[in-house]
């Protein structure tokens, strides 16, 4: 088992918020272009690659999402400080001794602040924070902030991507180790039996709007989703609150807040992983949706879809970890899955 660390490392650490997704885009464009018979960019701003199967009698439509949460400047006050609002679900308390960097008229270095411990009352240190605690200290005056600031610039989070252990640890695995997943597959993938709709999709972590415009447009019979799902495998998690653990394999949606997957779907992939002996678990997880909703539903006679989901410890936060082992069982699933959706009777399972 090994994956190339080296491109999971660069599209996860690439800048990128919902509706601002141009410099990760034109990274994947630029990886992507060899690997299919074509690539167009939707008006969305969503990347829709094809690659030709035997028949077009069918299609199948794979969606990875390439947004990360973020923020977008909303304010500049007297003395510099930056104010924000989210691009994103996040929990007030990850914020906490953060770095970001600005993307304005060039990349700027940030921190994020907030009333230090030790001037709160006593009731104020019992209190949960709020979003609004937060303001982002470029450690420079203002004059020289609105050099460099504006009103609607994107932040994004400043953290590497390390290997520990058996794992990969960085920002925005969530949702990045499915783009590299899926530039994996489709570089691997040989000869499926119906067109491969491979689309790195906009604005999901706001509302799945890039893979509902996509799968409005490419209609597709087959739909498989890729995203990270919750591994609760920690210190006081109960059996049943896990959804998933890592290293115990890739995961097979079963559902979701936003998804039933497709019962025909569930045991075709689950067939399938057994057949070519790729370790996988099950994921039902009760909130929460992914890019899978609107590849099911959005086009025109829906589509017979289910998800590969990606064990993820610490999702939004900067230290999402996901599992070498299951990243690549992952790769091998969708592979598998896109090369013998003929095998399989749709019609009278």
């Amino acid at each position: 088992m090994a994956i190339n660390i080296k491109l999971l490392k660069k599209i996860c650490e690439a800048p990128g918020v919902p509706g601002y997704e141009r410099v990760i885009r034109n990274m994947i464009i630029k990886e992507v272009t060899p690997l299919v018979d074509s690539v167009e960019v939707d008006n969305m701003g969503n990347v829709i690659t094809l690659k030709k199967g035997k028949s077009s009698a069918k299609k199948a439509m794979v969606g990875a999402h390439m947004d990360e949460i973020g923020f977008i400047v909303t304010h500049v006050d007297d003395k510099g400080f930056v104010r924000f609002t989210t691009l994103g679900g996040f929990d007030p308390k990850t914020l906490t001794a953060q770095r970001v960097v600005i993307h304005g008229k060039k990349d700027v270095i940030g921190v994020m602040g907030s009333k230090p411990i030790h001037v709160m009352t006593a009731e104020e240190r019992t209190k949960m924070p709020k979003i609004t605690d937060y303001f982002i200290d470029l450690g420079m005056p203002k004059k020289e902030v609105d050099k460099l600031v504006r009103v609607g610039d994107t932040v994004t989070r400043e953290r590497e991507l390390i290997e520990m252990g058996d794992c990969v640890n960085c920002k925005s695995i969530d949702n990045r180790v499915s783009v590299f997943i899926l530039i994996e597959t489709l570089r691997n993938l040989k000869n499926p039996p119906y067109d491969v709709y491979g689309v790195f999709t906009v604005q999901e972590e706001v509302g799945i709007r890039g893979a509902n415009v996509a799968a409005h447009t490419i209609n597709p019979d087959f739909g498989f989703g890729l995203d990270t799902t919750i591994a609760f495998d920690l210190p006081g998690a109960q059996d049943h609150e896990k959804v998933t653990s890592l290293g115990e394999g890739t995961a097979i949606k079963i559902m979701d807040a936003m998804t039933i997957c497709d019962y025909r779907m569930v045991d075709y992939m689950k067939k399938i992983a057994d057949k070519n002996k790729i370790k996988w678990q099950n994921e039902l997880l009760v909130a929460g949706g992914t890019d899978t909703a609107g590849i099911q539903r959005m086009g025109k006679n829906g589509s017979i879809s289910g998800a590969v989901s990606i064990p993820t410890r610490h999702l939004h936060q900067v230290i999402e970890m996901a599992h070498k082992e299951d990243i690549d069982n992952s790769i091998k699933l969708l592979k598998a899955c896109l090369e013998s959706l003929d095998t399989y009777d749709w019609e009278h399972t």
